[in-house]
């Protein structure tokens, strides 16, 4: 049983909801997102979008992997910075546009 943080655009709030409950039932505990203000119009100030970024890179600190949610292969920028730092901190990165079985496809540092 793995800890895993997912990462990725708040649009792909129906691809999020894919992967949590996919990895659950492969018995892994999953991390996700609270917020899809893309996905949902959601308007956050400055300072929450800091403080979610904060709280995001401390979920990748909890985590074994993180599983990028990268709908036809996009990842933005601060998915970008969140992949740089699960890397740095040696954890494994794994990828939606890989397929769901989380055995394939990884980056391991």
């Amino acid at each position: 049983m793995r800890v895993i943080t997912l990462c990725g655009s708040t649009k792909f709030k129906k691809q999020f909801r894919e992967a949590e409950a996919s990895l659950t039932l492969q018995g892994q505990i999953v991390i996700s997102l609270v917020f899809f203000e893309q996905s949902e119009g959601i308007e956050i100030k400055e300072e929450q979008e800091r403080l979610f970024k904060e709280i995001h890179f401390r979920k990748i600190d909890m985590a074994d992997e993180i599983f990028v949610i990268d709908v036809d292969g996009y990842i933005g920028s601060s998915t970008s910075k969140e992949i740089e730092y699960a890397l740095k901190t040696k954890k494994t990165v794994r990828y939606y546009s890989k397929g769901l079985d989380i055995s394939k496809q990884s980056v391991t540092p």
